[in-house]
């Protein structure tokens, strides 16, 4: 039996894009692309040329407080799948993992469901951050994914 006050450590959530699944990942598996998106507000900026081609690769963002994060990629299939573990440069990832899956569901549309799971973490100073990442916000990214994705299938298609 869980307490009241202990929130899920897996939360998800999903919508449906009018984009393919191509056009879509290219905005994920292209950190530079991530601070467009981001609906938590965590994400300043990344560089170019990062562009993530399968798992093992690590990528580097700048957050909003100027700190940096090595993402390492431990889930990767083309257009349809990719995973991350966030951490300080040269530090082992403390835990926590954001998951991005994609699914066609018809022509040019996605269904797109983005996860966040901090079950591993261990570090008691990034669980209140955790904590406050619920599906509402993951939600906040989709919508503005979506937003994106849906604009560049739109200019695509002139």
């Amino acid at each position: 039996m869980t307490e009241q006050n202990e929130v899920p450590r897996i939360v998800s959530a999903s919508r449906e894009i009018n984009a393919n699944p191509a056009e879509i990942f290219e905005l994920i598996a292209d950190p530079a692309e991530q601070p467009r998106w981001d609906g938590n507000d965590n994400l300043a900026e990344a560089a170019a040329g990062q562009r993530v081609r399968e798992a093992g690769a690590v990528f580097s963002t700048t957050l909003t407080n100027g700190a940096v994060r090595d993402n390492h990629v431990v889930e990767f299939t083309e257009g349809s799948r990719i995973a991350w573990h966030p951490s300080e440069p040269g530090k082992q990832p403390p835990g926590h993992l954001w998951r991005w899956e994609l699914e066609p569901v018809g022509e040019g549309r996605t269904l797109v469901t983005h996860t966040y799971d901090w079950t591993s973490l261990t570090d008691e100073k990034r669980q209140v951050r955790a904590r406050a990442t619920t599906a509402d916000k993951l939600s906040a990214s989709l919508d503005r994914l979506a937003e994106l994705a849906e604009q560049q299938a739109v200019s695509s298609q002139r």
